[in-house]
C-alpha cells in the first residue's frame, strides 16, 4: 500500500473501473477493510485462481484469510442480498461471517425501496436516470427525510416493528400516488426482523474500530462504490447516484476524521465506459465502440446492461483527481488496447468554438462537448503475461506516461488481465 496507513481507494470515472480487483490485491497487505457508501448497486468483480466472485455489499477484502471487514454508516444495506452473499461464500469455503462487522448507523434498504424505484423510473419515461433499479435513492432519500430504519433499531424487536410498519405504510401512500399496488406492511417488518438474530452479533462501530486500527500501527483500506463522475454532489447530476462516492464520503461514512486518511487511490480504466443515462463525451457509437465492448466484457456486474465505451478521457480523471486529492493511479484493462492500432485520448473538450480544459458543472455545456483528441501508436502485442513496468512495450509505456501528464497523477498499479497475479506495481 505504497506504505500508507490508511488509504481510500475511489472510482474516478463512471464506475466499473475495476476497483474490487484492486481493492482484493490491496487487502493482502491491509488489515482491515471497510465499505463506506453505496449499496447493492454495487458489483465488484474479483478473480482468485480463475474462480469469479461477484459482492455487492460486502468488502472484497472478505476473500484473504483474517481479515476484518466493516460496512459502514454511509452504506444502505440491503439484508436479504447481504445475507445471500454471505451464504455464498461460506458454500464456497470462506468464512465471511466472523470477520464482518456492519455499523449501527448504517440504515436498511427494504423492500418498499426497490419497488418506488422503479415506480419512478416508469414514471420519468424517457427521461430516465438509469438507475439499477436496487432502491438505491429511496433507501437514501427516507435517511435524508430522517424517516429511514437503522441497523441499531433492530435491537429492540417491538420497537423496530412498530418503526418498519410505520415507514413501509408511509411508503404505500407514495405507491399509491404513483399508480402502483401496494405492499403488506406487516409483512415487510416480518421478514426484517427474521433476520435480527443474525444481524445483531455484527453491528459495530466502524468508526471506533478504524480509530483504534489505526492507533495500533494497523494497516486500514476504505472502499467505495461507484466512481467520481457519480457522486451526488460532484457528478453529472441529475445522472448520479445518491450518495458521496468521492473520498471525501469514506470519512463521514465509515465515522473516522479526514485527518486519519494518508492517501487516495484512484482506479481508471483505460478507456472509458458508462452504464446508463448521461453524458459520456467520447463515447463510441460505432463498430470501435463495440469492439471495446467485447474485448473488455463491458456488461454491468449488476445488471448485465451492456456498457457504453469510449476514448479515456483525461478531462474527467483530472477533475476527478482534483476533487478526491489523489495521489495515485491504478490504471485497469490496459491488456484490453493491446490489438489498437492507434490509441486516442481526449484532452480537452470543444464547445461552440471554445476549448475547455476543465469539467463544466452545467449537463447542457457537456452533452454539446466535441472531445479534442491526441492520437497515439498502439503497441499490437499482448501485455497480459507481463509482471513488471519494464518489461511493457514502449508504446504501452508512453501511453501511461501521457496519462499521467494530463491528469497530474502518477500511476502505481497497472492491471493487465483479470487475475491477482496480473497487476503491475510502479516501484517509485
Amino acid at each position: 500500500m505504497n506504505g500508507y496507513h490508511c488509504l481510500v481507494v475511489v472510482g474516478a470515472q463512471w464506475g466499473d473501473e475495476g476497483k474490487g480487483k484492486i481493492v482484493d490485491v490491496l487487502a493482502e497487505e491491509a488489515d482491515v477493510v471497510a465499505r463506506y457508501q453505496g449499496g447493492a448497486n454495487a458489483g465488484h468483480t474479483v478473480y482468485v485462481d480463475g474462480e469469479e466472485f461477484v459482492l455487492h455489499q460486502i468488502p472484497s477484502g472478505i476473500l484473504h484469510r483474517g481479515k476484518r471487514c466493516l460496512i459502514g454508516n454511509g452504506v444502505v444495506l440491503d439484508l436479504e442480498q447481504f445475507f445471500r452473499e454471505l451464504d455464498g461464500l461460506k458454500d464456497r469455503g470462506i468464512d465471511a461471517e466472523s470477520r464482518i462487522g456492519v455499523s449501527g448507523r448504517a440504515h436498511l434498504l427494504l423492500e418498499y425501496h426497490k419497488r418506488l424505484d422503479a415506480a419512478s423510473e416508469r414514471a420519468r419515461g424517457t427521461a430516465k436516470i438509469g438507475t439499477t433499479g436496487k432502491g438505491i435513492g429511496p433507501a437514501y432519500e427516507d435517511k435524508v427525510a430522517r424517516r429511514g430504519v437503522r441497523v441499531t433499531d433492530l435491537r429492540d424487536a417491538s420497537r423496530a416493528h412498530v418503526r418498519i410498519r410505520e415507514a413501509a405504510e408511509a411508503a404505500n401512500e407514495r405507491l399509491l400516488a404513483a399508480g402502483e399496488e401496494p405492499i403488506d406492511a406487516e409483512r415487510v417488518a416480518d421478514e426484517v426482523l427474521s433476520g435480527r438474530d443474525r444481524l445483531l452479533p455484527l453491528i459495530c462501530d466502524t468508526g471506533i474500530e478504524i480509530t483504534r486500527a489505526l492507533a495500533e500501527g494497523r494497516r486500514v483500506l476504505l472502499e467505495g462504490a461507484q466512481g467520481a463522475l457519480l457522486d451526488i454532489d460532484h457528478g453529472t447530476y441529475p445522472y448520479v447516484t445518491s450518495s458521496n462516492t468521492t473520498a471525501a464520503g469514506a470519512a463521514t461514512g465509515t465515522g473516522i476524521g479526514p485527518t486519519s486518511i494518508d492517501s487516495v487511490l484512484g482506479v481508471v480504466k483505460a478507456y472509458t465506459t458508462r452504464v446508463g443515462a448521461g453524458p459520456l463525451p467520447t463515447e463510441l457509437t460505432d463498430a470501435l465502440g463495440d469492439s471495446l465492448r467485447e474485448l473488455g466484457g463491458e456488461y454491468g456486474a449488476t445488471t448485465g446492461r451492456p456498457r457504453r465505451c469510449g476514448w479515456f478521457d483525461s478531462v474527467v480523471v483530472r477533475y476527478a483527481a482534483r476533487i478526491n486529492g489523489l495521489t495515485g493511479l491504478a490504471l485497469t484493462k490496459l491488456d484490453v488496447l493491446d490489438t489498437f492500432e492507434e490509441i486516442r485520448i481526449a484532452t480537452a473538450y470543444e464547445i461552440e468554438g471554445v476549448q475547455l480544459e476543465d469539467f463544466p458543472d452545467d449537463l447542457s455545456l457537456l452533452e454539446r462537448a466535441k472531445p479534442i483528441y491526441e492520437t497515439l501508436p498502439g503497441w499490437r502485442c499482448s501485455t497480459s503475461d507481463i509482471r513488471s513496468v519494464d518489461e511493457l512495450p514502449d508504446n504501452a509505456l508512453a501511453y501511461i506516461r501521457r496519462i499521467e501528464e494530463l491528469t497530474g497523477t502518477p500511476a502505481w498499479y497497472i492491471s493487465v488481465g483479470t487475475g491477482r497475479e496480473q497487476i503491475i506495481r510502479v516501484e517509485r
